[in-house]
Parts: structure tokens; sequence; C-alpha cells
């Protein structure tokens, strides 16, 4: 349950032990999801997740807000479209979100990874008020992001490397990020 009504969804907590002034939707992860849904945003001050932990908050609240398009558009190219976007949009939908917990980030795996460990906290939709507190449930993960870089303009973004996609790239095929090495060196090694 949100204690502030405009507080972003990636800042709710329900293990917190203290609630120190969340940020809104307004101050955190809505500049990111306005720069994906207009493009002269993008074109005129580029914003992007600066680390994989801030990339992993605006999915989490694209997840919340129902935005599927971004959830794609945020996971690794070669995967965006191997993903099903009707699914993501269900089950974001049918999902009672009730808060994030990022239980460690390692900011540099290697040249171009990194990891998120989180707890997205959800409860299911027959609950009453009374029982929320004892119903809520986690969803434990450990995410890879690569930094993808495009040498054309100079500009590298995380991206979300998803486990789920099956891909038919061999180990010693160039790697799905873009990077140069073989796959098995580079992204292999997360997926």
């Amino acid at each position: 349950m949100q204690l502030y009504p405009d507080t972003c969804p990636c800042q709710i907590n329900p293990t917190a032990e203290t609630a120190d002034a969340p940020l809104s939707y307004q101050d955190c992860c809505k500049p990111y999801h306005d720069a994906f849904y207009n493009d002269e945003i993008v074109k005129a001050d580029g914003i992007k997740a600066e680390t994989a932990e801030r990339l992993m908050r605006t999915r989490y609240s694209a997840f919340v807000l129902v935005k599927p398009e971004y959830i794609v558009k945020t996971t690794v190219p070669a995967q965006q479209g191997l993903l099903d976007v009707q699914a993501i949009k269900s089950w974001a939908k049918e999902t009672d979100w009730a808060g994030l917990e990022i239980v460690e980030h390692k900011p540099k795996l290697g040249k171009r990874h990194a990891q998120v460990e989180f707890k997205a906290y959800f409860r299911s939709s027959e609950e009453t008020a009374s029982d929320l507190a004892e119903k809520t449930q986690a969803h434990h993960e450990l995410s890879t992001f690569v930094k993808v870089i495009n040498r054309a303009n100079n500009d590298a973004r995380w991206y979300f490397l998803d486990p789920t996609v099956a891909m038919t790239v061999s180990q010693k095929q160039p790697c799905i990020c873009g990077s140069g090495e073989k796959f098995k060196r580079c992204c292999g090694g997360y997926l």
C-alpha cells in the first residue's frame, strides 16, 4: 500500500523498516517512461538509465503501470521481437503489485554486464484487505543486464537479458548484444 499517492512504484518497499521520503513518480521513473514514449524527448536530451539498478527500477514501475512496450524496448534488441507483448500486458494487469526491494546491485561484472538481485512483491487478487500482510508474496530474481554500445552515435544503453527467451544462437556465434565477442565469452555466460 502506498504511503503517498504520487510515490513512484519502485520506491515502495514493504520490507523497509522506515519510509524515508520516497521519490514521486514524477521525479523518479516518469522521465524515463516519457522519454521512451515521446521521440522528441529522446532526441532532445537522451534520457536513459545510468545503471542496471536504475533500469531495473524503471522496468518494475513499467510493470506496475502496465507499460509493456517499455518492457520490450528495454530488453536486449536481439530478444525484443521474441517477446509476447500481450502476455506481458496481461501479466502486468493481473498482478496486484505491492512493492520492490533491491537486495543487491553488482554494477560491474566483466566489461559490460551487471546484475540486480531483487524481490518484487505482489498479492493475489482474491485476497481481502485484512489478510494482505499475510498473503504478500515475493518474486525473487537475479537479473542480468548488458551495456550495449552503439558505435555509430557513440551511445551506450543498459538492456535486460531475458533468460526465458528461447534463442537459437550457438556459443561460437557473435554475441546478441553486438559486442563483437563470441556469445559464449559475453552474454552466453549469463543466459
